[in-house]
């Protein structure tokens, strides 16, 4: 496999104003054999969007679905479980939207979307985003002047008004916290009740405060074992885990395999990610990071 193709990454810095509500914007090209097919599993993460450029469109899945071609532009909702996808040679964009991002532009719950892949074209849910399709179609080869096209939409967008913004962004980083082990501890931080906690959770961030706290758990560890140079699993442990066959029935649930089976399976798209973004982690932002990196160190 790593002799059948090549890739090329490229990470753009959206305008300060819009960080706060994107977790990043990117580029790969995969450059190989018309009869290749490039495949690799990605992690829970939030809402996220691609746009293809040239080239073939991905095929995708959620865990535990046989994957299926997308479309041009095909957008995911927040994940709690592994979706797995292929690559034929194509030049792809992608755009990660936070929670508080989904309060901001995305008009439908995020538990409608919570573990989907949809045609973004004909759903209203990512309607606001659906200029960028032709963005990126009628680019030109600096890849620069495309992202500063698709930042100055972003920023047309920017007057749309959050309700419960503070709120939105304090759960975001508290569930970023690894002292926060309950949902009684995220409740008291966040100063609210439950049940309001349990609403503002659906709507915005796709699931129950209890399985968010489980994921960012299961992201951390997975996190520090894909930071570890020699990748063990039991340096890599959360300190929330009771013991290791609790984090191998967590993997189970996320990912879809053990532990064991993630370490045995190729990862060719999300290793060359890393080692790339690795050289320069010092002075790289967490939101311009792959997800997985965002996940390593509390912010």
């Amino acid at each position: 496999m790593p002799d059948q193709f090549a890739i090329d990454v490229q990470f753009f810095r959206l305008s300060e104003e819009l960080q706060p509500y994107f977790t990043a914007l990117y580029s790969f090209t995969i450059t190989c054999a018309d009869d290749v097919l490039i495949e690799d599993r990605l992690h829970p993460e939030w809402a996220t969007m691609r746009f293809t450029e040239s080239g073939v469109e991905p095929v995708a899945s959620v865990c535990p679905d046989e994957v299926q071609p997308t479309w041009p532009f095909v957008a995911s909702g927040p994940t709690s479980r592994a979706i797995k996808f292929g690559l034929r040679e194509s030049r792809i964009w992608g755009l990660g939207l936070q929670p508080v991002g989904w309060a901001k532009y995305v008009p439908v719950p995020a538990a409608d979307l919570a573990d989907r892949i949809v045609d973004a074209r004909t759903s209203a849910a990512f309607e606001v985003f659906a200029p960028i399709l032709e963005v990126v179609r009628t680019a030109s080869p600096d890849s620069d002047d495309t992202a500063r096209r698709i930042n100055n939409h972003l920023l047309e967008q920017d007057h749309r008004p959050v309700p419960g913004q503070d709120k939105i962004l304090a759960c975001q980083h508290a569930l970023r916290d690894p002292e926060i082990a309950d949902v009684t501890m995220l409740a008291d931080r966040l100063e609210t009740g439950r049940r309001t906690l349990e609403r503002m959770c659906s709507r915005y961030f796709g699931f129950p405060p209890k399985l968010l706290l489980r994921r960012q758990r299961f992201l951390r560890s997975l996190a520090r074992y894909m930071l570890e140079p020699k990748g063990n699993w039991s340096n890599a442990l959360d300190g929330q885990y009771f013991d290791q066959a609790h984090f191998v029935r967590d993997f189970r649930s996320f990912m879809g395999m053990t532990p064991s089976e993630y370490a045995d399976t190729p990862h060719p798209i999300l290793d060359r990610i890393m080692a790339q973004r690795m050289a320069d982690q010092g002075v790289v932002p967490q939101t311009d990071m792959p997800t997985v990196l965002r996940y390593s160190t509390k912010t």
